[in-house]
């Protein structure tokens, strides 16, 4: 096994090492946060680091860390720290990644009754490697969850499953409560954003999970900011919405490291209230849009708008 000192020794983007420099740009006054500084988000982070689990807060560099982990909401990220695709918006690191860890599974579950959540966000980094594409491992996760906290709704977050014949329908089997993907970006930008995906095969993950399970909610998000034209995000919520996909997400794209993908621009608060707006219109059971809106962002709390609006779509007794 690699030892940490090795690894810390790899570039964490060795792909990105030979690219030229993209300054990173100052964020405007409306996506400052403030550094965390709650009791609560201490002990969060200690528990984590007890149980030797990693977090998309962390290795995403999440803008929303302090807030969320000092209301104990932690997105544990699953299948190691280190992801087989190299996107060129994303702070996780790349390379080969560990064996897959048959602990893990008890460990998040022990964190998630810990923690005394009511919702929790799993997800995880790509792994090419493995035959199922983590699947099997996710499945193992909301087995352990159910067992150990029966009252918690869990909510997955999974890669693409690219030439995984069968993985989404072992997550689904597991019987998540909201099962997201996201699309990232607009079809355009994928060959230099999302090159190791293909942004059909994430529709039609989508449009599969519906299929396998209609009662399912199904999630999706989109950063925006990478050069995308506004007809450009309204087609791309026009093809979830063809896959039946009740929730969407969008938030600015923050720029890791001057080695990742350059930020074009700053979309305003108001283009993100026309976002929700059209989005609405479009027929999604719920949209977040807003400049730090992020996929796990406030999700407790979205889930239960998510239901809420689901029943009021139904017929009454």
């Amino acid at each position: 096994m690699t030892s940490k000192a090795s690894f810390d020794a790899r570039p964490r983007h060795p792909e990105k090492v030979r690219r030229p420099d993209n300054p990173v740009p100052r964020k405007p006054d409306w996506i400052r946060v403030r550094a965390p500084t709650s009791p609560v988000y201490f002990e969060t982070r200690g528990l984590m680091r007890e149980l030797s689990l990693n977090t998309v807060c962390e290795e995403a560099a999440c803008p929303n860390i302090g807030e969320c982990w000092s209301r104990r909401h932690a997105t544990m990220m699953i299948l190691g720290s280190v992801c087989t695709r190299a996107c060129a918006f994303c702070n996780v690191a790349t390379g080969r990644p560990d064996l897959v860890d048959g602990d893990e599974p008890a460990r998040v579950a022990e964190a998630v009754a810990r923690l005394a959540l009511r919702h929790v966000v799993i997800t995880s980094v790509d792994r090419d490697d493995l035959d199922d594409g983590g699947a099997g491992h996710f499945a193992a996760v909301i087995g352990a969850i159910r067992a150990a906290a029966p009252g918690v709704t869990i909510e997955v977050l999974t890669p693409d499953f690219l030439r995984k014949d069968g993985a989404a329908e072992t997550v689904v089997a597991a019987g998540p409560d909201v099962y997201n993907h996201n699309l990232e970006t607009v079809p355009r930008l994928y060959p230099e954003i999302r090159p190791g995906a293909r942004y059909f095969n994430s529709l039609r993950l989508l449009d599969q999970v519906k299929r396998l399970d209609p009662t399912l909610f199904t999630k999706s998000g989109l950063m925006v900011g990478l050069g995308e034209s506004k007809q450009e995000v309204t087609q791309v919520m026009d093809d979830l919405r063809s896959a039946d996909v009740d929730f969407l997400t969008i938030g600015q794209y923050l720029q890791p490291t001057v080695k990742h993908h350059p930020i074009e621009r700053f979309v305003t608060p108001e283009e993100f209230e026309s976002y929700e707006t059209i989005s609405r219109g479009k027929g999604f059971l719920l949209i977040s849009a807003s400049p730090l809106t992020r996929s796990s962002y406030h999700a407790d709390s979205d889930f239960e708008r998510l239901r809420a609006a689901r029943a009021a779509l139904s017929p009454t007794e």
